[in-house]
């Protein structure tokens, strides 16, 4: 098969463990409450073979599972539209910065822990310390994406959470189709192990299987290249 990478991407990359192909998959847009069974079996399985791995965005598990929130569940309070004056926005968009998301936050964790948290954070940016408001409202808040239709329009209403057990929604996919694979929230600016394949687990790390993907090939407009196909260059 001819392996194809996304625009400003490389189909081959160097790694600790060997030289690797990597190859973008193009699905349809993935609409919540659709299988991630069924698409492994159209869009993955036919080209796969026994030592591939695959990389799958976060958010199109996150969308099977239907894990979204909506604006009418996080209409932004006062201390929503407050706080995200503070937030640092990067390349990578907005994030808290906008209101509806830090409602999300508040939702989430407290209106009371968000402003402990934002405080905290504000020291820690005086002694270079970046990270802190996420460190202490953890991965659902850290992981929230959408809300945002800068490059994908149909986020723009629409906030999608992490996925939910992503160990156990890779073990199901081998199971049900032979294919290891693991989940990571990956963008231009870091990429995140957020779960892997209990048949990976014994001969690759999280760091080992992260280099694999260090520039992100799936890249983070529309591509709609959800799944990355890896496989080990022969020699």
């Amino acid at each position: 098969m001819d392996f194809v990478a996304n625009e400003e991407k490389k189909v081959e990359i160097e790694t600790s463990t060997g030289t690797y192909l990597r190859h973008a998959i193009q699905t349809h847009f993935v609409n919540v409450g659709e299988s991630y069974i069924d698409l492994m079996e159209k869009y993955v399985k036919p080209i796969y073979q026994e030592g591939d791995i695959v990389s799958a965005s976060e958010k199109v598990i996150a969308l099977c599972q239907g894990r979204i929130v909506t604006e009418e569940e996080c209409k932004p309070g006062f201390w929503a539209k407050f706080l995200c004056r503070f937030v640092h926005q990067t390349s990578a968009g907005p994030g808290m910065g906008l209101p509806v998301k830090m409602q999300f936050a508040i939702n989430e964790c407290g209106t009371l822990k968000v402003i402990w948290a934002a405080i905290c954070a504000g020291f820690g940016k005086l002694v270079g310390k970046k990270g802190v408001f996420y460190d202490m409202l953890g991965d659902e808040v850290y992981g929230l994406d959408g809300f945002f239709g800068r490059d994908i329009p149909e986020y723009e209403h629409m906030g999608v959470r992490i996925p939910a057990n992503p160990d156990g929604v890779c073990d199901e996919i081998y199971e049900k189709c032979g294919i290891k694979m693991m989940i990571v929230d990956a963008s231009d600016l870091a990429i995140d192990m957020l779960g892997k394949c209990s048949a990976l687990k014994k001969d690759w790390t999280d760091e080992k299987l992260l280099e694999l993907i260090r520039d992100n090939p799936a890249g983070q407009d529309r591509q709609l290249t959800p799944f990355i196909l890896i496989r080990k260059k022969a020699d």
